[in-house]
């Protein structure tokens, strides 16, 4: 189980939003490599970096901001928004990203899903973003037709090394993970499954480490780690200790 801390880029920033509406961020850092840098010496392992202008633009807009954080810290960055062809698929892993999440095109063109997880096997995730059980794309502005379960089974055998499962309605709120709906995908598929959207506490740490979760690969926590609700040490020592345990 992993806890990956997010960093959200608007304007080269650290933000956060609520609900995915880029009219109520919040920012947190003016310098995302700082913040970046800030993780790494709390004892994350792996960063969940989302290029949120990226997302509505449907190309790549804070690609400076992300290449500081590159150079910043040593441990894996994962990143998602504007990711929708091969060519970005291919700049992004020659950077340094270890691996690349795709949400809009998935759902718009999964062949290019496919062909950029066989050409890069465990290098590009899948990110479904959820309300009221349909995906949203375009960096959350439309809602889609289809459920999260259909577009995930779509690439059950095509080597994604992730299914990153965001409940909307749940973002940047701190109302608790939405566990029920997140284990029902993971338990329907064999892609590893990350939940996202309303981490909230400690709590929330507790309950991704129960019996039911076992199937989870991790979570993202982005506001409350921010304005302090979850202390990261403790955190991380809860999974440590749960790890050694196991």
């Amino acid at each position: 189980m992993i806890l990956f801390p997010a960093i959200d880029l608007k304007n080269g920033q650290c933000v956060r939003l609520e609900q995915g509406d880029m009219a109520r961020a919040t920012v947190f850092n003016l310098d995302p490599a700082a913040q970046a840098k800030s993780f790494a010496a709390q004892g994350f392992e792996y960063l969940h970096v989302v290029d949120l202008d990226g997302a509505f633009a449907g190309k790549p807009m804070n690609a400076h901001a992300v290449e500081a954080m590159l150079n910043a810290v040593t441990m894996p960055l994962q990143l998602g928004g504007g990711i929708r062809d091969l060519k970005t698929v291919e700049a992004w892993l020659a950077k340094g990203v270890a691996r690349v999440i795709i949400g809009t095109a998935a759902v718009r063109d999964p062949g290019l899903v496919k062909s950029a997880a066989k050409k890069f096997p465990g290098r590009v995730a899948v990110g479904l973003d959820a309300r009221d059980g349909k995906v949203a794309v375009e960096g959350w502005a439309e809602t889609s037709e289809v459920t999260a379960l259909e577009i995930a089974q779509r690439f059950e055998d095509a080597g994604v090394a992730a299914i990153i499962f965001t409940d909307i309605a749940r973002d940047g709120l701190l109302k608790g993970l939405n566990l029920d709906a997140t284990i029902a995908l993971a338990e329907q598929i064999s892609i590893p499954v990350i939940a996202s959207g309303g981490f909230a506490s400690i709590d929330d740490v507790k309950a991704l480490l129960a019996p039911r979760a076992k199937k989870l690969a991790g979570a993202i926590v982005g506001r409350a780690l921010y304005d302090g609700r979850l202390d990261p040490l403790a955190a991380l020592a809860l999974i440590k200790n749960a790890r050694a345990a196991a």
